[in-house]
């Protein structure tokens, strides 16, 4: 665990569904990864596939069907108490929707201040830690007897922003946090990030599906598939040698403005199969132009191509 702030094992969220005859939405169905200290670890894949199922079951929003989920050593699944609330001040989020994400009953000092207050550090009036803090997100003080819908998107996002450094945490999970802005916003956004990431030295678990951020913003990566990790590894790795059909595809989806760096676009044919019902075997295989008859019959496992570069696929190596 030497260097490693969040520590990951077989995690698994299965949703009940059904009134009368209890089935079972498999969400997230065994997951393991790391992130180190001050490290961007990306999560990547179409809608559906679990990405912020993973992000809420490790900051403990929702409780995982099975596995470990393991914070500076700690084993954050039997935290209760003082415990839990020391490890929400140590691993916040910041949210896709940034504008039902804030209350718009409160003026934005009040949203700011708020998670000073609810964990007791507010120092004095409180009125020089807020202007701080929006001071770090680049907004002006004039704002602060403003109310959320009187803020334009990417202001709000600074809010949220705001809200999740106030505490000074040492994990963020950001899902999807550039997804609604404008496109020089998101620049602006992203750029904010890794400037509080390489300030404060915060660890990040970035979810998203805008693969172009992810090879900016990430060091490392998973791409899922169903609840599945398909493929694991550095950024340059993934983007550069991708092992994965699915991964391929994902890639060769990605806009490019250069001539060479444009890939022929691999279209995946049929619909993503329904996590209450995943087929058995490898659960791309519906979809997967290269499937054989070992792929719709045994579950390929997770194995290392190269150093730190893992692939779940039987006809990878």
């Amino acid at each position: 665990m030497a260097g490693k702030l969040i520590k990951v094992e077989n995690l698994k969220k299965h949703f009940a569904s059904g009134m009368f005859r209890k089935n079972y939405i498999k969400a997230v169905d065994g997951v393991s990864f790391e992130i180190g200290r001050g490290e961007t670890f990306a999560l990547v894949g179409e809608s559906g596939c679990g990405k912020s199922t993973v992000g809420r079951c490790v900051l403990h929003l929702i409780e995982p069907s099975s596995g470990e989920i393991y914070f500076d050593g700690i084993n954050a699944l039997n935290l209760r108490g003082e415990g839990l609330r020391n490890f929400r001040r140590r691993v916040q989020i910041i949210f896709q929707d940034a504008d039902g994400s804030l209350n718009h009953r409160m003026k934005v000092s009040d949203l700011v201040l708020e998670p000073l207050k609810v964990h007791h550090l507010i120092r004095g009036r409180g009125e020089e830690q807020v202007g701080k803090l929006m001071e770090m997100v680049n907004l002006t003080p004039d704002l602060l007897n403003r109310y959320p819908h009187e803020l334009s998107g990417g202001q709000r996002q600074r809010i949220g922003i705001a809200r999740a450094v106030a505490l000074g945490p040492e994990v963020i999970v950001a899902d999807e946090p550039a997804a609604s802005l404008d496109l020089s916003v998101q620049a602006q956004m992203l750029e904010l990030m890794q400037e509080l990431q390489d300030r404060f030295g915060i660890s990040y678990l970035f979810i998203s599906h805008y693969l172009n951020i992810v090879r900016l913003m990430a060091s490392r990566m998973a791409v899922m598939y169903l609840g599945k990790f398909v493929e694991v590894g550095g950024v340059k790795d993934v983007f550069d040698y991708p092992v994965h059909p699915y991964t391929r595809a994902l890639l060769s989806a990605v806009p490019s403005i250069s001539m060479a760096g444009r890939q022929k676009r691999i279209v995946l044919a049929g619909e993503i199969p329904s996590p209450l019902n995943p087929p058995a075997g490898c659960r791309f295989h519906s979809r997967c132009p290269e499937a054989r008859e070992i792929c719709l019959e045994v579950e390929p496992e997770l194995y290392e191509v190269t150093g730190g570069h893992l692939v779940a696929c039987h006809f990878a190596r």
